[in-house]
């Protein structure tokens, strides 16, 4: 029989598959936004999104809003903060390579773990420190700072980034009691509401099967997206999940190349194959760390 997955490795799950379903929604939206207004795009997903997670919660665990005095003003500026991301990532996305766009944000790990290091003291020790680092480095190698493809839509996407580091450290300080499905229902609804009502300053065009079916693919997606979001950050360190996030940096290069016909230079390719090996030596190194500090046969 299997030993169960520890905390750090459940995760490192939670994020992939957080990261999967995100890329997923992005490649949707940024379809959908060749010919439909990109806040007519978010109001419709919100709405979808909305009903759809909140009739799933109601029918599994049970769909909750009470939450301890103390924490409900970090829901609420973490609601804040996944709307102002949403926007800055969004309106970089439609105006960029996905895979720039990613790669971009995949400078999250670095940023978390400084910010969670500093706060919350989660244990981060040099090697691992070292594997972050060089994943940075990868990323820049993608991204190559300096080129046509690093531009004021980058800076947005940049932005995007800092947002997301405050919402994750905001996710980290819940209690215990603050449900996490009630909180992506929440988010959902909010990130709706405000699409729109930006929406209302443009005109709304008509929608085909094909839009109406990327949008709620979408909505599906991002509901995956948002309960393995706020999974992660309350199980395990953060510094050793969050090198997790690169591996929506790989999801993105796929749908690009084969949705968006995006094709990597050879210098990106290679800062893809760093990405990919500081994430793989991280994991080496948790499971280094477990087997030092478990107790041997023979010693007491």
């Amino acid at each position: 029989m299997s030993a169960p997955l520890s905390p750090n490795l459940k995760g490192a799950l939670y994020m992939t598959l957080s990261m999967a379903a995100f890329t997923l929604n992005d490649a949707c939206v940024k379809l959908v936004a060749e010919t439909v207004p990109l806040f007519q795009i978010v109001a419709l997903r919100g709405l979808s999104t909305t009903i759809l997670l909140a009739v799933t919660v109601h029918l599994t665990v049970g769909l909750r809003f009470s939450m301890p005095r103390r924490d409900r003003p970090l829901v609420a500026w973490r609601t804040v903060a996944e709307v102002g991301a949403m926007v800055a990532f969004l309106l970089a996305l439609t105006n960029m390579a996905i895979a720039n766009a990613t790669a971009i944000l995949s400078a999250l790990p670095l940023m978390v773990t400084l910010a969670a290091a500093v706060l919350f003291r989660d244990p981060v020790g040099w090697r691992r420190w070292a594997a972050i680092g060089v994943g940075f480095v990868g990323v820049m190698m993608i991204v190559q700072p300096g080129t046509d493809g690093f531009n004021e839509w980058s800076l947005l996407a940049l932005l995007s980034v800092v947002i997301i580091t405050a919402r994750d450290l905001l996710t980290r300080a819940f209690s215990p009691a603050v449900p996490s499905m009630s909180v992506a229902v929440i988010t959902a609804g909010a990130v709706g509401a405000f699409g729109a009502i930006v929406s209302l300053f443009t005109p709304w065009v008509a929608m085909g099967l094909y839009e109406i079916a990327l949008t709620l693919a979408a909505s599906v997606f991002i509901i995956g997206g948002y309960v393995f979001g706020i999974m992660v950050m309350r199980i395990g360190e953060v510094g050793f999940v969050s090198p997790f996030r690169y591996t929506s940096l790989i999801f993105a290069l796929i749908l690009g190349f084969v949705i968006f016909d995006e094709f990597p230079n050879t210098l990106a390719l290679f800062g893809v194959a760093t990405v990919m090996a500081a994430g793989i030596y991280t994991l080496f190194r948790e499971r280094i760390r477990k087997q030092d500090v478990s107790p041997r046969p023979g010693r007491m």
